[in-house]
């Protein structure tokens, strides 16, 4: 018998004869220790005698962690070393450009006086009589002399015009020289206010001044946009704004040339949103001199009532020109060039007539200058193509010549249309 069937005899017995309640429960703990131990052989190790067909190996072996490194040298695995390699050179390299940055932080003040003082020390060191360069050049390689040229050429007259034009752009070659060499240079302010009547040339002069700020390296592209109040005001709350960032945004890098600006401006309202356009005028023409160049044109009395109302568009201006007035003789010589550039031929007769056309028409209201002087000659070409095609419906036969060519006639009728009208007259 086991001893488990024993103790559980006696415990009858022991109960039969009413063992009291201390000595049950010790003896219930004993019965429960026995039949532990009795069972203990379910836990004893396998004998190696019953298996020995099985390789017994310590921990920390196996064939998963036999590491053979010629293994992975293929190319495939090989790149993934590389990639790793990379990795950790590049952050090596992040490390040390953090570090970089961080020293020349901490030191940029002194860095920036030795910088200081080097440049000193070249500018005192440099003989007075060390070439600068020729000036010649200067203007040829940046392209100036060509643009001078054709201002010339572009536009008859308007000498003081041209005269301011070329001490900008001397200013801005001699700059230039400065810089090549060294000299601390700043940039002037480029700003412009353009007055004078309508067609003295406005446009074209800002065209111009566009190309040769951008051929020294003033603005990036040099191209002008040209914009009214019209462009620039909204009609309601909020629509000012983002009509006049778009407008900027537009003449970035170019000239931004506002025609009548004094209308931006209404000083009968006090809640006219033009104000809130020339505040972001302002703030850009200040804050981006470099980026933009800001022109205003007009009527020389309405533009300095304007700038009355507002100094700070003055002040911000460095550069004021003013176009006078084209003489008789100088708006002869534009419709010359007119001529010319349309390939037409004037014949000499029709220059006296156009002459007293033109003394004429300046007595009237509303004269345009150079643009008058347009209107005049596409109604002198008119009144020529009607002439000649009436001659060839009547059977003549049509030469090159007549279609080149601008009789007095032609502008004989202009001239009997305003004698007719009177002074008062409102003609075109």
């Amino acid at each position: 018998s086991t001893p488990g069937a024993d103790v559980s005899i006696n415990l009858t017995a022991t109960r039969r004869n009413a063992l009291p309640a201390r000595e049950v429960t010790m003896l219930a703990r004993a019965v429960v220790a026995l039949a532990l131990l009795g069972s203990a052989s379910a836990f004893t190790p396998i004998s190696a005698g019953r298996h020995a067909g099985v390789k017994m190996m310590s921990t920390g072996t196996g064939p998963s962690l036999d590491y053979n490194p010629d293994k992975y040298t293929d190319e495939a695995n090989a790149g993934n070393m590389r990639k790793l390699g990379d990795a950790l050179a590049d952050g090596d390299i992040e490390r040390k450009k953090a570090e970089q940055e961080a020293f020349e932080r901490e030191n940029a003040m002194q860095f920036a006086r030795e910088e200081r003082q080097r440049k000193i020390d070249f500018m005192v060191n440099m003989p007075d009589t060390t070439p600068a360069g020729r000036v010649a050049d200067f203007m040829y390689k940046g392209g100036i002399t060509e643009i001078l040229e054709q201002l010339d050429n572009d536009l008859i007259g308007l000498l003081p015009v041209k005269k301011r034009v070329r001490e900008i752009a001397a200013l801005l070659v001699l700059d230039k020289m400065r810089r090549k060499l060294g000299f601390e240079t700043a940039v002037p302010s480029l700003h412009m206010c353009f007055t004078g009547a309508p067609g003295t040339g406005k446009t074209t002069v800002a065209v111009r001044m566009g190309q040769i700020l951008q051929r020294m390296g003033y603005c990036r592209t040099g191209h002008v946009v040209v914009a009214t109040r019209d462009d620039l005001v909204g009609q309601y709350v909020g629509h000012t704004a983002p009509k006049t960032k778009e407008v900027i945004k537009k003449a970035m890098g170019g000239v931004l040339l506002i025609d009548e600006a004094y209308y931006l401006y209404n000083a009968a309202n006090d809640r006219d949103y033009g104000q809130e356009s020339i505040e972001i005028l302002l703030n850009v023409m200040e804050k981006q001199q470099e980026d933009l160049i800001v022109v205003l044109a007009g009527y020389k009395d309405r533009m300095d009532r304007f700038f009355s109302f507002i100094p700070g568009m003055s002040s911000r201006i460095g550069n004021h020109i003013d176009f006078p007035n084209y003489e008789v003789d100088e708006l002869v010589d534009i419709a010359k060039v007119m001529i010319r550039d349309l390939e037409y031929e004037l014949e000499p007769s029709a220059e006296v007539v156009f002459k007293n056309y033109i003394d004429q028409r300046k007595k009237m209201p509303f004269f345009s200058n150079a643009r008058t002087v347009r209107n005049a000659m596409d109604r002198a070409r008119m009144n020529s193509a009607i002439r000649v095609f009436n001659e060839g419906l009547s059977g003549q036969t049509i030469t090159v010549k007549d279609l080149k060519q601008i009789k007095s006639q032609d502008f004989q009728i202009i001239l009997d249309e305003i004698l007719a009208a009177g002074e008062n007259a409102i003609v075109a």
